[in-house]
């Protein structure tokens, strides 16, 4: 994916290109999220005590893509899980809508919500109203799981680029307690004024 800021030529490709293009990034980036999860659900499952009902004891991860990417592209990536802890494990890869992406000339592509300008940095403008859209859509998703039996201390979010920066707000705007979420090349897609709405239970899960 190439593009173009305020009065500057074509730059060059965005960071998840160049992990599509470099397996060793790519390696890197997959064995790095491979010890953030045993982390995160080792202890739990070790700990828990035996439920008749399965749907509280399993796990699930919900895994958002980068920019112009797709959910089943980034399937792979669970058959790297291979310990016993991730046997209960349901994974989810949802794709992200076509919508037109402003760094991008308006090109409609796959994305989470609207980019204004790459590279981002701290004083790029962050269109909050798209973001808290795309928050709604991946809340909806964690909803259907817990309201099918799973524990929100079982829920993982995770994401690359794009869908690390959705990942850092779904998490920290969830109304409940979830197990934890990892962001991977993401950045803060919202004001530090968002920080008051984050509920005190979504708090606990950086604490």
């Amino acid at each position: 994916m190439y593009c173009r800021t305020k009065g500057s030529a074509w730059r060059t490709r965005d960071m998840h290109s160049i992990l599509l293009t470099n397996p060793i990034a790519l390696l890197a980036v997959i064995l790095g999220s491979t010890i953030i999860f045993i982390l995160f659900l080792q202890p739990r499952h070790l700990s828990s005590s035996p439920k008749s009902d399965s749907m509280a004891a399993r796990s699930f991860v919900l895994w958002l893509h980068g920019l112009g990417d797709s959910g089943p592209a980034n399937e792979p990536i669970k058959t790297l899980f291979r310990s016993s802890e991730f046997r209960n494990t349901k994974w989810s890869f949802p794709s992200a809508p076509e919508n037109p992406v402003t760094c991008n000339y308006g090109m409609r592509m796959p994305s989470w919500f609207d980019i204004q300008e790459i590279p981002v940095t701290a004083d790029s403008p962050k269109a909050e109203s798209d973001v808290l859209k795309a928050v709604q859509n991946v809340h909806a998703m964690i909803d259907r799981e817990v309201a099918a039996g799973t524990d929100p201390n079982n829920v993982f979010v995770c994401g690359f680029s794009q869908g690390g920066a959705l990942t850092l707000a779904s998490v920290l705007l969830y109304p409940k307690k979830l197990g934890g979420g990892a962001v991977f090349s993401g950045w803060v897609p919202f004001n530090s004024s968002m920080i008051e709405k984050f509920p005190e239970d979504a708090k606990k899960v950086i604490s």
